[in-house]
């Protein structure tokens, strides 16, 4: 076992390489200080280069989506319906009212299906039974002895009940939610033809045929959804309440910084033109409110600020810097204000391939920042959920009866279904001890309230479109011309997080294509000012709860400290000691759900 001593303590080097993800490959590399059962130092990787933003060059811009959407096979709807936005802008071109609401029918299924099959399938993994009882036995100790506060809404007895309900393939809520997915991603396919990249969706509108049936087999499903819903918030409150009685200090565990993202989805068809001049008013409008929250304070949720202040930093990733060395595309956006150098409308993508250095250059990551005026800030989306959350939360613009934003939380009112009343949650800011908390397990909980919120927004989406429908306002697409010259942009929410798609159209063609999901942001390495990302910078310093010795830990806090940020889909770990010596492969017990 390779150790070092830095600053008197005796550091073991551990790395779990690679995480293996749909895209790209993501490697964690630490220091552990096992006396003081911490993490000293942490570094995040991606070995793969992929290269979007150079083959997109030269291409037909209503080719735009239909490319960009293969970005993802989780997801490319999410990529094709921003790249759609993108274009509505640079054709001057505003669909329908009801091919908004489709969209936004099939993005909320989108955003069911992705959180529930990765909190119930994925993330619950490791806080079942089976790998509790592997990680700290004393905690499934209390937790056999431990009532379940809200047994009545969700039916387990205790949270080992709870824990053995999400053991993989035996576990009767791990196999209730596959069939959740099933239905939601069924939901998806009758807004947007097929999963995960959409066959009916294009600039101007969507080729959808719209029926009172169609939205009749939407909200059939929708409404089982919702009634799973009811039994899945209270029980996932029961059980990371549950960790943070049983552990005390687990507030600790991926803690960092409240500086979150948010770049604001749904779009309401009565304000939003997709024009950049009235970008700031029709962004206030979405149905989850865009924003910048720092030290839990709402910074901005202008979508013009948001755009002007992102900057992409290259720091410690393989590519070479194209500052000074290229004439900008864009010097002033369409109202006038300076853009920078380094924002995506700007940038060019050098990659230049080199071996890995944790003093130098270690990952193909860029480091997206967004600047304040005065600093770079990091930010990060708490996995898309706790962002979302928390932005619409603060704004407290969204108010449509089923869903309404107070100024410090969300309400969510479901209506009654088959076997369960009318239920109300209400998602709070967290805090601990009087300080905002963004930390592993309120990044989970908010996927929790999330799948509530949009469940809820989606029963309205599917009322308005079939309203529609009803009044015989059946066209679903507006026609438009691909202009010689145009800049664009396109502002979402994938599940993950902030994305945000920038295009520059000279001659007709595409001049610069830039897409931004949120990856970059949460993976991104430490920068040119030598700040860590949000990966590293929420495993750094990070305690460590696992009771298992150096020779048989599994890291599983470090673990959930990542897998908190939904990084794609994790399903496999490998784990490594000193210079790549192997000393054991841990198979992920739901290695088979890949997607």
């Amino acid at each position: 076992m390779t150790t070092s001593s830095e600053q008197g303590r005796e550091l073991v080097e551990m790395a779990w390489d690679p995480i293996t993800r749909i895209v790209g490959s993501l490697g964690v590399y630490c220091k552990i200080d096992f006396a003081n059962r911490q993490v000293a130092e942490c570094y995040s990787t991606s070995s793969i280069f992929r290269g979007y933003s150079i083959f997109m060059k030269g291409k037909d811009p209503r080719d735009a989506h239909f490319i960009t959407s293969r970005i993802c096979g989780i997801c490319g709807d999410n990529h094709a319906t921003c790249s759609v936005y993108n274009q509505n802008m640079a054709y001057g071109v505003r669909p329908p009212a009801l091919a908004e609401w489709i969209i936004n029918c099939g993005e909320a299924a989108e955003y069911m299906f992705d959180h529930n099959i990765y909190q119930e399938n994925l993330v619950g993994v490791d806080y079942c039974e089976k790998m509790v009882r592997e990680t700290n036995p004393g905690v499934l100790a209390q937790a056999e002895r431990t009532e379940a506060p809200h047994a009545a809404d969700h039916g387990y007895k205790t949270i080992a009940d709870i824990m053995r309900s999400l053991n993989p393939l035996e576990g009767d809520f791990y196999r209730e939610a596959l069939v959740m997915s099933r239905l939601t991603r069924e939901m998806f396919c009758l807004m947007e033809g097929r999963h995960v990249h959409p066959s009916t969706l294009y600039p101007g509108g969507v080729g959808t045929v719209a029926t009172v049936q169609l939205f009749t087999d939407y909200m059939t499903r929708l409404m089982r959804y919702i009634e799973f819903m009811k039994r899945v918030v209270p029980m996932h409150d029961d059980l990371f309440d549950f960790f943070y009685e049983a552990l005390p200090g687990y507030e600790e565990v991926g803690r960092r910084r409240v500086l979150l993202g948010c770049w604001g989805s749904l779009n309401d068809p009565e304000h939003c033109d997709f024009t950049y001049e009235n970008m700031s008013d029709w962004g206030r409008k979405m149905f989850i409110s865009p924003g910048v929250i720092v030290d839990g304070r709402l910074v901005t949720n202008d979508l013009v600020d948001i755009n002007l202040g992102i900057r992409i930093l290259l720091g410690s990733s393989y590519y070479d810097d194209w500052a000074g060395a290229t004439e900008p595309f864009v010097t002033h956006d369409p109202l006038g204000n300076p853009v920078d150098v380094r924002h995506p409308w700007n940038q060019h993508t050098i990659p230049r391939p080199q071996k890995r250095d944790f003093t130098d250059k270690y990952s193909w990551v860029m480091s997206p920042r967004w600047f304040d005026g005065t600093d770079m800030l990091p930010l990060d989306t708490g996995g898309g959920p706790l962002a979302r959350m928390w932005s619409t939360a603060l704004n407290g613009l969204v108010d449509i009866g089923y869903v309404k934003a107070t100024g410090d939380s969300v309400l969510i009112n479901l209506p009654r279904t088959a076997t369960k009343p009318e239920t109300t949650f209400e998602w709070k800011i967290p805090h601990h001890k009087g300080q905002p908390l963004s930390n592993a397990i309120e990044r989970n909980r908010a996927r929790s309230y999330f799948q509530a919120y949009v469940a809820a927004c989606a029963l309205y989406f599917a009322e308005q479109g079939l309203g529609e429908v009803r009044q015989g306002h059946t066209q679903t697409w507006e026609p438009f011309t691909v202009p010689d010259e145009a800049i664009s942009c396109g502002f979402s929410e994938a599940v993950r997080g902030v994305l945000s798609h920038h295009m520059v159209i000279r001659n007709g063609k595409i001049a610069n294509y830039h897409p931004y999901p949120p990856t970059p942001w949460n993976a991104s390495v430490r920068d040119s000012n030598g700040t860590p990302g949000p990966y590293e910078d929420a495993v750094q310093n990070t305690p460590i709860f696992e009771e298992n010795t150096p020779e048989n830990f599994k890291g599983i806090d470090i673990m959930r400290t990542i897998r908190s940020f939904d990084p794609c889909l994790p399903c496999g770990v490998h784990m490594f000691l000193g210079e790549g010596k192997l000393l054991r492969t841990l198979h992920s017990p739901h290695a088979f759900n890949g997607r």
